[in-house]
């Protein structure tokens, strides 16, 4: 068994990097935090810290915008995965700078975690995020870092405890909005399984260099699919009201900040079919739950059973 390669999470305490972190820690990798404040005011997030440190999880003071301190984390790990949150995404040029100078750093995983970004059809904002991490994509590639980009299409946290209806607190019960005609097929999946997919991935010869692709069999569900599978779970049938694609962009361009990103991104999966519409070839991706049948991953079926 050789011996797994020492984690460093940027982003840990956001909304995806803490999934991240305890999936590196569980599975047994030594796991590094990297942290601004390693005592920080706000109790949430000292809490966090303190369940980081419950599992054994390394916290290394240190800031994306000090590259000192970036240099001196990696020069402690073999792999750096960043979650930094949207409005970071260019930044992530100083994490490859300071892996350039560390020089031991054997994977780079970049914030990624959604769609395929060389392969969208996405109209503005989306457009313009997903163009932003292409854009490290290809950074990364000129570097000759090595690399593992991962696609884990939906959070099933955001989407599915409202059934994908914005500003909703709970799945509907009499009436549902879906967006174009509701048949292009969609990927959800759970954070916890994002991590764990994730942390496999490190140390595997057949991820590096690849795009690695969350898309379980099944959590593949179109947007009628979905609705049909909640009916089914309430034993009831909601009315469908369906917004063509012309209302669909009439209403991102009329959408605030961050609605707008939100409903440009579901135009993308629901509308352009964005997360199903081409096929995972060898050249450049590898799917997850194929690599790893022994991740136990939570179906749409069983994460919606909670909101019954």
């Amino acid at each position: 068994m050789a011996e797994k390669s020492k984690i460093l999470v940027i982003g840990g305490t956001g909304y995806l990097g803490k999934f991240i972190v305890l999936a590196g820690a569980k599975a047994g990798n030594p796991t590094f935090a990297l942290v601004r404040d390693t005592a920080p005011s706000d109790p949430q997030k000292a809490q966090l810290l303190d369940s980081f440190k419950n599992a054994g999880v390394t916290l290394v003071k240190g800031d994306l915008y000090d590259h000192q301190s970036l240099v001196e984390a990696f020069k402690q790990v073999d792999v750096v995965i960043s979650t930094v949150s949207t409005l970071q995404i260019p930044d992530q040029v100083k994490i490859i700078a300071a892996i350039k100078e560390a020089g031991n750093i054997k994977r780079f995983l970049p914030s990624e975690f959604g769609n395929d970004v060389d392969r969208v059809h996405s109209v503005e904002p989306a457009k313009s995020l997903f163009a932003s991490k292409a854009q490290i994509r290809r950074a990364v590639e000129a570097e000759g870092i090595p690399f593992t980009f991962v696609s884990s299409n939906f959070f099933a946290g955001y989407f599915l405890p409202t059934l994908v209806q914005p500003g909703a607190s709970a799945p509907p019960r009499d009436k549902v909005v879906i967006l174009g005609d509701g048949n292009p097929k969609a990927v959800f999946v759970k954070e916890d399984d994002i991590g764990a997919f994730t942390v496999k991935a490190v140390d595997d010869p057949r991820t590096l260099n690849k795009i690695l692709y969350i898309r379980p069999p099944g959590n593949i569900y179109s947007f009628n699919d979905l609705v049909s599978l909640w009916e089914k779970k309430i034993g009831k049938t909601l009315e469908r009201i369906y917004v063509p694609e012309e209302q669909v962009l009439k209403n991102i361009e009329e959408s605030p900040i961050p609605l707008n990103v939100i409903l440009s991104i579901s135009h993308s999966v629901f509308v352009k079919g964005d997360h199903t519409n081409f096929e995972i070839e060898p050249s450049f991706g590898v799917e997850a739950s194929e690599l790893y049948p022994d991740v136990k991953y939570t179906t749409v079926d069983e994460y919606l059973n909670q909101f019954v």
